[in-house]
């Protein structure tokens, strides 16, 4: 399947995608930062945007799932203004991450 670039420093959160994605078939790469994120290869990027800024992530190149606390709209604003593929928050991230990166890798 796909190589998955996951940026996120609460590493409960990352291990859900982590193990959400290798379930779903994908191979997950886990980065703490943009800077420090192996994008060689990537496919597609899964990002907590408490800790990845969304323009910093909008030029990688890669297409970017971003998620985010849902009483954050300022950080939704920046992420939808930047060009992020896709934006929701945690809570549905969680709930529906392997249908929401077969519906990105499909586009």
């Amino acid at each position: 399947m796909a190589r998955v670039v996951s940026i996120a420093t609460d590493l409960m959160l990352a291990s859900r995608v982590d193990a959400g994605l290798t379930a779903a078939g994908h191979h997950v790469v886990l980065a703490q930062s943009v800077d420090g994120a192996p994008l060689d290869g990537a496919e597609l990027i899964v990002a907590d945007l408490d800790v990845a800024d969304p323009v910093a992530l909008a030029a990688t190149g890669v297409p970017t799932l971003g998620y985010y606390s849902h009483v954050d709209v300022d950080t939704k604003a920046r992420a939808d203004a930047a060009g992020l593929a896709q934006v929701v928050p945690r809570s549905r991230m969680s709930r529906e991450l392997p249908d929401l990166v077969a519906a990105l890798l499909a586009s």
